[in-house]
């Protein structure tokens, strides 16, 4: 189950009441700061980026490789952990504007995760330590801890400890 909090809107939708919920020069700062470390090749001036500008907390040696995009409204509600990969074109969301209301969660990923290209990561999950995400998933609900994912829908195909057992018989 995904960690949201739900803000029901009325009149036009969601996201015509942008500017109630995060300020234009917020969103014009962060605009910024995603698209040059977007194209930044520099892992230490992109986590320096994200720390200083965008107020996320990134653990050492993370990496986050070309064109990833964070959360434009609230990147501070994206929190990485040491030694992680991100890659190629993910996107993580910590907010959603549906219809009828706006929905915000925090995004915590854990140590030594990996994550791959094109992997897109909705609002409120929690990705444990030491997880494997196939490229191309839709992560929408939470990822333990040792587990290799992956599809959209995501699907649990493994935990570590299995894989290591089974490539010990073989």
């Amino acid at each position: 189950m995904r960690r949201t909090t739900r803000y029901p809107v009325e009149g036009g939708n969601s996201l015509w009441h942008v500017y109630k919920t995060v300020p234009f020069l917020k969103v014009i700062k962060n605009f910024i700061v995603i698209q040059l470390a977007r194209y930044t090749p520099s892992l230490k001036m992109k986590n320096w980026l994200y720390r200083t500008f965008l107020h996320m907390k990134i653990g050492d040696q993370t990496s986050f490789a070309l064109m990833v995009m964070l959360d434009i409204m609230f990147p501070e509600k994206i929190s990485v952990g040491r030694n992680t990969v991100i890659g190629y074109n993910t996107t993580i969301l910590a907010h959603e504007y549906l219809i009828k209301e706006y929905r915000l969660g925090e995004v915590k990923i854990g140590d030594e995760v990996m994550i791959g290209a094109n992997t897109t990561i909705l609002p409120g999950i929690v990705i444990g330590d030491g997880a494997v995400i196939s490229a191309g998933t839709l992560v929408h609900k939470d990822v333990p801890s040792g587990a290799f994912v992956g599809g959209n829908p995501m699907q649990f195909i493994s935990m570590k400890k299995e894989a290591e057992e089974h490539n010990g018989q073989s």
